[in-house]
This record gives structure tokens, C-alpha cells and sequence, in this order.
């Protein structure tokens, strides 16, 4: 299992040094990704929650490209509706050739609806759009010249950079509904979901997109998830205790089973919904270090050990 890091391109704590900083701690690491969100409009709700500054993730990525040599460089996750699929397809290009094939177009549909008002977008069709945006961005990726005609966009004969890596880069694709799992078997090389818990995994998500790879002839995507990464001095309750969450041995124990569960990719996330905490970096970058001597450098011993012991429990051989 590969695992990389979510650096917080908002709030107090972002500002470009951090943010390469970040990205220099993770790549020194071992870390596999360096992931970053996305949103275009802060509104007054929003910036409640990821207030400015808000860093635009292609332009972020594409300048860390050049200072990092071997860490893949994604986003966790593009919201695919507020930008015209032409432009996305180019962006996204332009960085995994600058990085030398390190881009990972990690994707969503969004869920902002005051933010889609300011863009002119209307909410309502943004699962419609993100489909077709998927579909013309594939189109561009994977032809010199290329001819697409959807819902929502079409073009003839166009040009566009093509990406270093074949067909094209990753794609991953967030969500939890059964939309989002739909789209992920259409589209997806893998599935990337958010804010889980064990028991929906175990009965709904995996089971659920197996069930949709079956019905539609085509491979499961690879189980990508991202989780919260909040390292406490003492073991926390189990009852409600959020993946990642917890003392030391209680997050071994959640990567642990993430990877008994299929997780080829696992993405760290160290906001805790406190903006303020968002400064003390350096608890960041020890929670990653942690983690990388004493959970991901065992991982060959002990973690697998512990794989096999957790594993089964909460999640028997489908």
C-alpha cells in the first residue's frame, strides 16, 4: 500500500513556504503523494470551515512540480464542474509534464451550493457534468486530435497537451453515493472516498462497488481512501472513533485493516476542522514522521502481522 499526504492549501497556517515545505517533508519521507483540495469561490459559509487563503490547486501543483523530483503530485479533489473540461484537460497535461508523469487527477462533483451560484453553475446538474467532463477530458488526453460531443460540451478537431503518462494520468474519483461509485467504475483508475467508517465499508462501499464493476464488465478501481490523521498521547474510545483518529497503536491498527481491505493507495489528512490548528506544523510533520519510522517502516513485520489479525475481523474474504 502507498501512502502520501493532504497538505492544507487554506487557512491561517498556508502560505507558499509551508505549503513547499510540505511537500519537501513528505517527498524526504518516503511519502508515495502530495494531495491538495480545491475550491474557487470562499463564500462566507465556507470560510467558516477553509477560510483564505485558498490556494488554486493547479497552480500550487504545477509550481511544486518543480521543486520536488520524485513524490506524485495530485488533487484531492478537483471539483469538476466549475472549470470547462478543455481548460481541466490542459492543466492537468501541463503538470504531469512538468513533473515528468507525477500527476494524479484526483476528481469530484462538489457540494457547495452557494459556490456553484457564483460561478453560474447549476447544482442540480453537476453529477450530469461531471460525467461528461470526464468523458471529453479522456477524449483530449488520448487522441493528437480530438472530436467529442456531449450533454453539456463539444468540439471538433482540437488540440490539446498529452500527458506524459499512458493512457493518461491517474483518475480518481471521490464520493460516497451511489453516483459517485457509478462514476468511479465508468471512469476511475481508482476510487478515492472520504470521512469513513469501518462498518459502512464493510457492508456498503467495497461490497457496493464490486457489485457495480460486476454489473457494468469492468474492473473494480483501486480502493484509494483518505482519512483524518490526529495522533493522541492516549488511546481514545473506540465506540464513534473516526478512521485515523486516536494513540499510536490505534492508528496502526486502522492502516492495518485499510490495507487488509484492498487499499493500494491511503492519503493522510491532518485537519481536524480546528483553522487555528492549522499553524503548528511542526505537530504535522511530527505526526508524519511518526507514522513513517513507526508504522509505514514496519509495515513488512509488524504491520502485516497486524493486518492479518485485524483484517479478517472487519473484513471477511467477499
Amino acid at each position: 500500500m502507498k501512502t502520501g499526504v493532504n497538505i492544507l492549501n487554506f487557512g491561517p497556517g498556508a502560505e507558499p513556504q509551508s505549503l513547499l515545505k510540505w511537500a519537501q517533508v513528505s517527498e524526504e519521507l518516503g511519502y508515495h503523494s502530495v494531495m491538495i483540495s480545491d475550491h474557487i469561490v470562499v463564500t462566507q459559509d465556507l470560510a467558516e470551515r477553509y477560510p483564505e487563503p485558498y490556494y488554486d490547486p493547479f497552480g500550487t501543483l504545477t509550481w511544486l512540480a518543480g521543486q520536488t523530483s520524485r513524490v506524485m503530485l495530485g488533487t484531492t479533489v478537483c471539483v469538476l464542474p466549475y472549470r470547462h473540461p478543455v481548460l481541466m484537460a490542459r492543466l492537468g497535461a501541463n503538470i504531469d509534464q512538468f513533473s515528468g508523469g507525477r500527476f494524479i487527477f484526483g476528481v469530484g462533483v462538489g457540494g457547495v451550493q452557494k459556490e456553484f451560484e457564483v460561478l453560474g453553475v447549476p447544482f442540480k446538474e453537476r453529477g450530469a457534468r461531471a460525467n461528461d467532463y470526464l468523458a471529453a477530458i479522456e477524449t483530449l488526453w488520448t487522441n493528437e486530435q480530438a472530436t467529442y460531443e456531449g450533454r453539456f460540451v463539444s468540439f471538433e478537431n482540437i488540440y490539446c497537451p498529452r500527458p506524459v503518462q499512458s493512457p493518461h494520468p491517474p483518475v480518481w474519483v471521490g464520493g460516497k453515493s451511489e453516483a459517485a461509485l457509478r462514476r468511479a467504475v465508468r471512469f476511475g483508475d481508482g476510487w478515492h472516498p472520504n470521512r469513513l467508517t469501518f462498518d459502512w465499508l464493510r457492508d456498503e462501499g467495497l461490497p457496493g462497488i464490486r457489485r457495480l464493476a460486476e454489473e457494468a464488465g469492468k474492473p473494480v478501481p483501486a480502493f484509494c481512501p483518505r482519512i483524518r490523521l490526529n495522533i493522541t498521547e492516549s488511546a481514545l474510545p473506540e465506540q464513534d472513533r473516526p478512521i485515523g483518529d486516536g494513540s499510536l497503536e490505534q492508528v496502526q491498527g486502522d492502516i492495518a485493516a485499510l490495507e487488509a481491505a484492498g487499499a493500494e493507495h491511503l492519503i493522510l489528512d491532518w485537519f481536524t476542522g480546528d483553522v487555528e490548528a492549522t499553524r503548528d506544523h511542526e505537530r504535522g510533520w511530527g505526526m508524519l514522521r511518526l507514522i513513517a519510522e513507526q508504522v509505514l517502516d514496519l509495515k513488512a513485520e509488524k504491520l502485516r502481522e497486524r493486518a492479518q489479525t485485524v483484517g479478517p475481523l472487519l473484513f471477511p474474504d467477499p
